[in-house]
């Protein structure tokens, strides 16, 4: 990504808009530090959570420019889940967890009981250090495998950062490595509330093995990408959309400023937040406490 389309990201960000030179400073100084210091940065992230991160960590470093990487989708699971310790049925799933950004905003931010799922043995070591630097071992249990249809071995690339995925014939031997995969259902403690699935083309096979969980009156949000990647595979994802809707979902996009949820016909680029009991959904957005993100409440 250029300089120019990168800082125009960063200063349109909802963060950043009205602070732009603040942003901007936080680039430059990250490009400085991370390139003095190739090692692990302990970086400030939301209210008294904390991320390693290191050059090229794409996620983490989006998140040092603008506070939350993937705002709307970041912003509610921030107002969506409770603590555990209050609201004893909260679980939330991290499938596709890379170094564990929105695990640490549920588990470390929130308080909410965590499940986090990476294939790649380097980011799940990755993942695995934010969970011990923000002391979250009695919140997140992390488990380096895959999710699929069905249990038994995939090979997965393996350096390719955020969009490592399910290798296909054209990815060359030296760049797979073999991944244990397991099924949503099998891997469950209980029906989590809500669902993160990022697994970059493979949303078909992870829905798939979790028809017990995703069909559940219990399970209320997926925040899933449907952006065509799948077609590496041969899947056809708007067989995902419509198997979600015969389940009850919705697909809506959220504004973490204004709490609102925007029903949407259309998939897009990006995230895609799928919703079951809206009225149930809607009262706890409007009722969850200001959280603050680079000195802003919202």
């Amino acid at each position: 990504m250029s300089l120019s389309i990168t800082l125009k990201h960063i200063t349109s960000h909802p963060l950043t808009e009205k602070r732009k030179i603040s942003a901007i400073f936080r680039y430059f100084k990250w490009q400085f530090q991370s390139r003095l210091d190739k090692g692990v940065h302990i970086v400030p992230f939301v209210e008294n959570t904390k991320l390693a991160a290191q050059s090229g960590m794409t996620g983490a470093t989006g998140n040092i420019y603008t506070g939350l990487h993937e705002f709307n989708d970041m912003g509610f699971l921030l107002h969506f889940l409770r603590n555990t310790e209050t609201e004893k049925d909260d679980y939330f799933m991290d499938i596709g967890a890379n170094i564990g950004s929105y695990t640490v905003l549920a588990a470390g931010v929130i308080g909410t009981q965590t499940t986090s799922i990476e294939p790649i043995p380097t980011t799940y070591q990755k993942l695995q250090k934010n969970i011990q630097l923000n002391n979250l071992a009695n919140k997140a249990t992390a488990s380096n495998i895959g999710l699929g249809a069905e249990k038994g071995i995939l090979q997965f690339t393996k350096s390719l950062d955020t969009v490592n995925h399910v290798a296909t014939k054209e990815t060359p031997k030296d760049q797979r490595i073999d991944v244990s995969i397991e099924k949503v259902d099998d891997v469950a403690t209980k029906i989590p509330i809500l669902v993160k699935i990022d697994v970059e083309g493979f949303e078909t096979e992870v829905i798939n093995g979790g028809e017990t969980i995703f069909s559940s009156p219990l399970q209320k949000a997926i925040i899933i990408e449907l952006n065509g990647s799948g077609d590496r595979y041969g899947y056809d994802e708007s067989k995902i959309h419509q198997k979600l809707e015969n389940w009850g979902y919705r697909p809506y996009s959220y504004n973490p400023i204004k709490r609102e949820l925007t029903e949407i016909e259309s998939l897009g680029k990006h995230n895609t937040i799928y919703v079951k009991d809206i009225d149930f959904v809607k009262e706890r957005l409007k009722n969850a406490p200001l959280i603050t993100v680079l000195g802003q409440k919202f």
